[in-house]
């Protein structure tokens, strides 16, 4: 490779220059004659310049014409510019072609500018824009080199006797309507009688290097600071010395020319690049730019022309007789084909300045007229003879394997980067070098750097498998870790490479790895922030390999809740960590998670798991807790509870699987919650275990409320946020279903009893003690969400009390409990349950609750709650089953008493009890006094016939006459008296009867005549005068006395209305059959006698029903 020059160097040894043909020479024949060159260049040596412009090639000869070349070099517009001279320059930008000659009829250099764009209709040549004398003075002189900037603002015009003049405002002198020879005065910017002017160049403002030009090889040296520089500068180059002058801007009409570096260039010998002019002398190369020499390229010999074409420096040599041995290998192989060593040659050289190689170099025994570098791009060689060398570049594609041939990876990327290849390409190239590296060095290291720089385009199999030997696993890892740094890794990848590190037991790089943030990705589609492995993988492979802290670490950092809570209480067995966590998280989280290691932790943490499930179950409002730690400092613990839903689960639901740890019970619903304060209970209740604090606003909210729960470990461990992070407001949402965590309880029963006494009382305030709740105040309940009465929270608050019942009723003794410190036995809790049935306020299940006092034997609550359903009877049959047992000797007074009790709202169970204690003669010869009082009470109340009595006395032999002697007698003389009364009803009925018929056959007899012997009205009780009206029911009435039309006796008619209304309301009652058959099971006879004597079963009505 070339070495670079520095600044201050003048001499520089020659080379090695890398040398390739990455130029083909091609003839280039003419359109119409296929066996020489195109016509236009027959006559080579009349060619006075070559210039190429935005329309194509532009070729002044030495009569003064200009011809416009096509691709195929065809004359496309040909023009006298000079007439009778010659065009010495010219140089074109924008379509505006500004020409130099020399005509005979002036002195003077002219200076012409054309429009390309635009015809003269006249001669159909080009517009001629202005034409003007370069120098007005009487002592002219020729013109060696010209520059026009991009924009047409500027044009240098370098002559031989070293003056520099310069146009400005160019471009505003051409858009004027201005005469033909109007041009800007131009203005002598530098003077040099004994340096002529070799080449001239203007650096664009703002100018930047690309890949496309030799200033690419600045960037290898260093960072230039005026390539970012707004103003127009101007490059003059003399025999002797590199100037720079400031064409616009501030300061530039003042400013002078300055030296930036001391050597000069020969005529031909200088180009201009985009930021830099470049210097071709003997020795070397220079490029200068506006603050002075930059790089130099050691490059020795002779050097007629520098040409610059894409991001290559073309140099032409002079002629001179080749040698065999000659420094470049070019010059040799000619002379040593040709076998002439006296003939002269001309030597192009295509360089690379970025990559410092040499592109082509080829020799021409006819010497070289030119250099084109087209503006399609293509390069050409013009020789002296005429001939049209092509230089045809080969592909990108070629040059590579050219160079991979050679194993010349490195040179490969350079090349690769400055012909602007895309990343695909170009980690192919690295992916070769490392298979070089790889299998013919045997440099591993080496190899794996240019493997890295394939990731997102090599598949990662492809270099994983050449690592996965034992000695190379450290370059594995160095792979494994930088994909996933840019966030290419999968899932295996992340397996592979964290066993890599178990393997190795490197536990400084798992920390480093696990604790890394992802790089920016490649693709804008990824953020930016995501994670550079994949989190379940690494997880995973951390628990199997036993690292739980490193697993543990990647979970509660990405609040992976599940996994953290596995790890800690599966793995680690760290329940205190794991229980402390989970006051930290919201309800959501800590809902299905207690309900998956509930049971795991109450194994292990009972007291600690039981306060935090009651916390959970009774929480509604945003609280935050303040958990002191080891070393006294208070870390708050926020959290915000949601909804949740419950189903009906009692204690009989805990036959579960009492060998599984971890449950797999989850919830549909979210919630979350903040831990409260310890269970409470009344005889602890002091400063030493509660540290509680709660403020209530106006509408008697609490607003904030603080407890104290001893802590198990630090809570650094846990990552505990800041107190700023508590809301501002109370948020109030439903509390968690305490029926979730039964389950857990089923090893636990005495925290079971404290964990449903303590939620039924702060959560709906009941407790079947009362003393517990007068002294327990209100503070110390969390329950500061008005009471729900919706569906659900009753369904929870009946689950609460129904579980707790029957645990009263299971165990044998419990050594404490919500209200109370000390060991309560069998008895007391029994007494609890009895409490609890007793309540009013307590909404448990009355049909479970009968089933447990059953299935218990737990008499009292049995007899309670039958009492309280309404099932007298039950109570008395149950007394009565106990009797017939023989265990119970007091069950018959028990029965007796239970009468007593019931028998004056439910008088049937008179009957009942009767029956009873009639069914043997041991009950009867107890109770002979309770069976009189009982047949004497039912005879009062009427509650069963005398014959209903007797029947039941006579179904056995048990009971004598003698028993109901007197009550018989007694009975039997009211019945007669009865009958007797009856009787004489019935005697005075019938002679009433009998008037009633005797008045009616009077009163139709037509034949006998009615004789009124009233005097007096029966209305006013006046003398009766006429008129008077007379009626067949012996009524008189003076007619004034009456209303008009009246026709029916007004004395009379209220009687038979009366009479009427009764006869109408028992027919519409006949009709009512489900009433009569109603009446006729409840009084029997009785209600068939009622019925005769309402007229339903005359024959009339009969008839009527049947039609």
């Amino acid at each position: 490779m070339a070495s670079s020059l520095s600044a201050g160097t003048s001499n520089a040894s020659a080379p090695a220059w890398r040398q390739f043909s990455f130029f083909d020479p091609v003839t280039v024949k003419g359109v119409h004659d296929s066996n020489s060159s195109p016509e236009i260049f027959k006559a080579a040596l009349e060619i006075s310049t070559i210039a190429s412009c935005s329309a194509g090639v532009l070729i002044a000869d030495i009569h003064g014409s200009i011809h416009l070349l096509n691709k195929d070099f065809e004359s496309v517009s040909s023009w006298v510019a000079h007439s009778g001279g010659r065009v010495t320059h010219m140089v074109e930008k924008k379509g505006i072609l500004v020409t130099l000659g020399e005509e005979n009829a002036v002195q003077s250099p002219l200076i012409k500018i054309w429009d390309l764009g635009k015809k003269d209709k006249r001669t159909t040549a080009p517009l001629l824009l202005r034409s003007a004398k370069v120098q007005p003075s009487n002592r002219p002189h020729p013109v060696s080199t010209v520059a026009l900037s991009e924009n047409l603002s500027h044009l240098a015009v370098g002559l031989g006797d070293g003056t520099v003049l310069i146009f400005r405002h160019l471009d505003q002198s051409l858009a004027s309507s201005g005469s033909l020879t109007t041009l800007p005065k131009p203005r002598t910017i530098h003077e040099s009688p004994t340096e002529p002017i070799t080449g001239l160049g203007f650096r664009e403002p703002g100018s930047h290097s690309s890949n496309h030009s030799p200033d690419v090889a600045l960037k290898h040296s260093r960072e230039l600071t005026d390539y970012n520089n707004p103003n127009l500068y101007l490059f003059i180059v003399t025999t002797n010395h590199v100037l720079v002058h400031q064409a616009s801007g501030r300061g530039a009409g003042s400013s002078s020319a300055t030296v930036v570096d001391e050597i000069g260039a020969a005529l031909g010998c200088a180009v201009m690049s985009r930021s830099n002019i470049i210097v071709a002398r003997d020795e070397a190369i220079y490029m200068c730019s506006i603050e002075g020499r930059q790089n130099a390229f050691a490059y020795e010999g002779n050097k007629s022309a520098v040409h610059t074409h894409s991001s290559y420096l073309v140099i032409v040599s002079p002629p001179f007789v080749a040698s065999a041995s000659a420094a470049s290998a070019t010059v040799r192989n000619f002379a040593r084909t040709a076998g002439d060593d006296t003939s002269e040659i001309s030597k192009v050289t295509v360089f690379d300045p970025a990559n410092k190689f040499v592109a082509y170099s080829g020799t021409f025994t006819q010497g070289v007229r030119e250099i084109i570098s087209a503006p399609w791009g293509d390069l050409y060689i013009l020789g002296n003879n005429g001939e049209l060398i092509h230089l045809l570049e080969k592909p990108t594609s070629a040059k590579l394997d050219m160079l991979y041939k050679k194993s010349l990876y490195g040179l490969a990327l350079n090349l690769a980067q400055s012909q602007n290849l895309d990343d695909a390409h170009v980690a192919d190239i690295h992916r070769q070098y490392g298979d070089h590296l790889y299998s013919s060095k045997n440099d591993y290291d080496g190899a794996m750097a240019q493997y890295i720089k394939t990731l997102g385009w090599v598949q990662p199999s492809y270099v994983i498998r050449k690592f996965l030997d034992a000695q190379r696993i450290h370059n594995l890892v160095t792979y494994l870790q930088e994909l996933h740094t840019q966030g290419l890794a999968n899932s295996d990848h992340t397996t592979l490479l964290l066993n890599t590190y178990t393997k190795l037991k490197d536990v400084s790089r798992l920390d480093s790895f696990i604790k890394t943030e992802s790089k920016s990705s490649r693709e804008e589609s990824v953020a930016p922030d995501e994670l550079p492995f994949d989190l379940d993988t690494a997880i995973r492979v951390c628990r199997q390999a036993g690292y739980f802290e490193h697993a543990g670490y990647l979970a509660k950092k990405y609040e992976r809740h599940e996994d953290y809570l596995r790890i800690q209480i599966e793995d680690a067995g760290r329940y205190s960590e794991a229980l402390l966590y989970l006051r930290k998280l919201g309800m959501d989280a800590a809902e299905g998670n207690l309900a998956r290691y509930g049971r795991a932790l109450l194994s292990n943490l009972p007291e600690e798991t039981t306060e935090l499930l009651i916390d959970l179950c009774t929480t509604t409002l945003d609280t935050t807790i303040e958990v002191i730690d080891h070393t006294g400092e208070e870390t708050p613990i926020s959290a915000v509870s949601k909804s949740t839903a419950g189903g009906a689960s009692y204690l009989s639901y805990l036959s579960l699987n009492r060998n599984s740890i971890a449950g797999q019970t989850s919830s549909e619903t979210a919630t979350i919650v903040a831990p409260s304060v310890k269970t409470v209970r009344v005889g602890d209740v002091n400063e030493n275990t509660i540290k509680r604090s709660e403020s209530f606003n106006s509408n008697g909210v609490a607003t904030a409320s603080r407890g104290v729960s001893p802590p198990l470990t630090t809570l650094s461990t846990i990552g505990i946020p800041p107190l700023s992070a508590r809301p501002s407001k109370p948020y109030f949402a439903k509390r968690l279903s305490p029926r979730l965590y039964f389950a857990h309880f089923v090893d636990h029963m005495e925290q079971f009893v404290v964990f449903l006494e303590t939620v039924a009382f702060r959560r709906w305030g009941q407790s079947v003690d009362d003393s517990s709740q007068r002294q327990i105040s209100d503070s110390g309940r969390m329950n500061t969400e008005p009471e729900s009465d919706n569906e659900e929270d009753r369904q929870d608050q009946a689950a609460v009390w129904n579980t707790l019942l029957e645990l009263y009723l299971t165990l044998p003794g419990i050594s404490s409990s919500f209200a109370s410190s000390t060991p309560q036995d069998e008895i007391a809790l029994k007494e609890k349950a009895l409490q609890v049935l007793r309540s009013e306020m307590i909404p448990y299940d009355t049909t479970h609750a009968l089933i447990l006092c059953s299935s218990r034997g737990y008499t009292p609550g049995l007899v309670l709650l039958w009492e309280k359903m309404g099932m007298y009877e039950d109570v008395l049959r149950f007394w009565m089953e106990r009797d017939k047992e023989g265990f119970t000797p007091e069950a018959s007074t028990h029965v007796l008493e239970h009468l007593r009790s019931y028998g004056p709202n439910h008088p049937h169970l008179y009957t009942l009890v009767l029956r009873f204690l009639t069914s043997s003669q041991e009950l009867l010869s107890r109770h002979m006094s309770d069976v009189k009082e009982i047949i004497q009470h039912i005879d009062q109340e009427g509650i069963m016939p005398s014959l209903g009595i007797i029947q039941i006395l006579s179904r056995n032999s048990i009971a004598s006459v003698g028993l109901v002697k007197e009550w018989l007698i007694e009975r039997i003389n009211q019945e007669h008296a009865e009958i007797q009364a009856d009787q004489e009803w019935v005697g005075s009925y019938r002679m009433e009867t009998a008037a009633k018929l005797k008045q009616v056959k009077e009163l139709s007899d037509p034949e006998h005549p009615k004789v009124f012997h009233v005097t007096r009205c029966s209305t006013c009780g006046g003398q009766l005068d006429l008129p008077s009206i007379h009626f067949m029911c012996n009524h008189s009435y003076h007619q004034r006395c009456l209303l008009d039309n009246e026709i029916e006796c007004p004395n009379c008619a209220r009687e038979h209305g009366v009479i009427q209304e009764i006869r109408r309301n028992n027919e519409q009652l006949a009709d009512q059959h489900d009433l009569f058959v109603s009446e006729v099971q409840e009084g029997g006879f009785k209600a068939l006698t009622n019925a005769f004597s309402r007229g339903l079963f005359n024959q009339s009505r009969l008839d009527s029903v049947a039609a």
